[in-house]
């Protein structure tokens, strides 16, 4: 008997092929990797120098050339160059003619101080300076009468002199012709000197009362003077208790209450100047050492712009920033107040000439900017100069007539070209 066995259905394989089928699947799948990896490393640099921007995104500038202006813009603030505050001159009782607000002209009365007590010290001065004044009248007179009998006492000196000169020649005389006696013309000669001595006496005292009357008439003037220059400062005061304004403009302030009781040396109001008016600003203390006083300078006030210098710069840095002050040119801004906030622009620089561009965020790369060539913009290197509020200049890099984005280029990354879609 024969047994059926499985031999029909048995295949003979070959030993070497499978070996060869698993060589070929290794090769594949190493050559799709390597071009997966080519294909991305491709894909990579043409992402990267490519980058797809919309046009409306960007803005695009002309560079061209001509005069540049560096200036720096700033905040700036109204504020009083002259507000003078008048005084109380003496303890007394205010009373106002005025409001805060009100219209002034130059020697405008504004108000009065009533002072009794400046108004009697003011009458009992000029009382002593009227007496001051009669003595010094009365030792006026009397130094001229003593000068008069002093210059009396020496002339008669003088005749004593002459007289004795008189009879001592003829005693000389009397002498020579043998009919006086010698002890006679030694008499007469020894009066002849008496009289000179009294003479020179009467001579020197006239000349020390003279001096020391004058000495006196003078100490009575200096009394005189002394007294006027009192009673002329309490006029002064007297005057100052009528309160009159120093300039025009307007009342800034009533620093007291009507009828109030004030003390001497006490402020009462406070008047503007509205002709004297400046701007404050404030600067970041990298433009510090750029400022000068009488730089040009515009303040733009309701839309208009009007001519300024700067007049003062603050020696200090107070959080980051230096303050000055810049002076309107020519007219003050009808209705402009104290307070009022404007813009000021300080010219620091001017060149002609040069080569300039809007200014943008572009800056913020530092040298570098996408020169615009239609529809694709190329990374160009280019060396920035000084920047002004609108305008930066350009030093190297770019050629008048030049198209080139100013705004911010940071989304761009390093991207060589940078397409620009319609």
């Amino acid at each position: 008997m024969n047994v059926r066995d499985t031999s029909a259905q048995d295949v003979i394989v070959d030993p070497d092929g499978g070996t060869r089928r698993r060589r070929f699947l290794v090769m594949l799948g190493g050559g799709a990797a390597v071009l997966i990896l080519v294909f991305g490393l491709v894909i990579k640099s043409w992402l990267a120098a490519k980058v797809v921007v919309p046009r409306a995104r960007v803005r695009i500038a002309t560079v061209t050339r001509g005069a540049f202006v560096r200036d720096v813009a700033a905040d700036g603030l109204v504020v009083v160059a002259n507000s003078p505050t008048l005084f109380s001159s003496a303890i007394g009782t205010v009373t106002f003619d005025v409001v805060a607000g009100a219209p002034v002209m130059p020697k405008q009365v504004l108000g009065t101080v009533d002072s009794p007590a400046l108004n009697n010290e003011l009458a009992r001065e000029r009382a002593s300076l009227e007496g001051l004044k009669e003595t010094l009248e009365r030792q006026a007179i009397e130094t001229h009468r003593q000068i008069l009998e002093s210059k009396q006492t020496v002339d008669l000196a003088t005749t004593q002199v002459r007289a004795t000169q008189r009879e001592l020649e003829r005693m000389k005389s009397g002498i020579e012709q043998g009919v006086v006696a010698q002890r006679d013309y030694d008499k007469a000669q020894d009066a002849r000197d008496d009289a000179k001595l009294t003479f020179d006496h009467a001579l020197s005292n006239a000349r020390l009362q003279e001096d020391s009357l004058n000495v006196d008439l003078k100490n009575k003037r200096t009394d005189v003077e002394r007294q006027k220059l009192l009673v002329a400062d309490l006029e002064r005061r007297s005057d100052a208790l009528t309160l009159r304004s120093p300039v025009k403009g307007m009342v800034g302030s009533l620093l007291v209450s009507q009828k109030a009781a004030v003390a001497e040396n006490q402020g009462l109001l406070t008047v503007v100047d509205l002709s004297a008016l400046e701007v404050e600003f404030s600067i970041s203390e990298a433009y510090a050492s750029d400022l000068a006083i009488g730089m040009a300078a515009d303040i733009n006030y309701a839309g208009r712009n009007y001519r300024g210098s700067v007049t003062a710069i603050s020696p200090e840095v107070q959080q980051n920033e230096v303050k000055g002050r810049v002076r309107f040119a020519n007219q003050v801004p009808p209705g402009v107040r104290q307070n009022q906030r404007v813009s000021v622009r300080i010219v620091l620089d001017q060149r002609n000439n040069v080569l300039k561009v809007e200014r943008g965020g572009f800056v913020d790369a530092g040298s570098v900017a996408y020169r615009v060539q239609g529809d694709v913009a190329t990374r160009q290197a280019v060396k920035l100069g000084p920047m002004s509020v609108g305008e930066v200049q350009i030093l190297s890099g770019l050629n008048a007539g030049d198209q080139i984005i100013v705004s911010s280029v940071s989304d761009l990354g390093d991207a060589p070209e940078v397409h620009l879609a319609d």
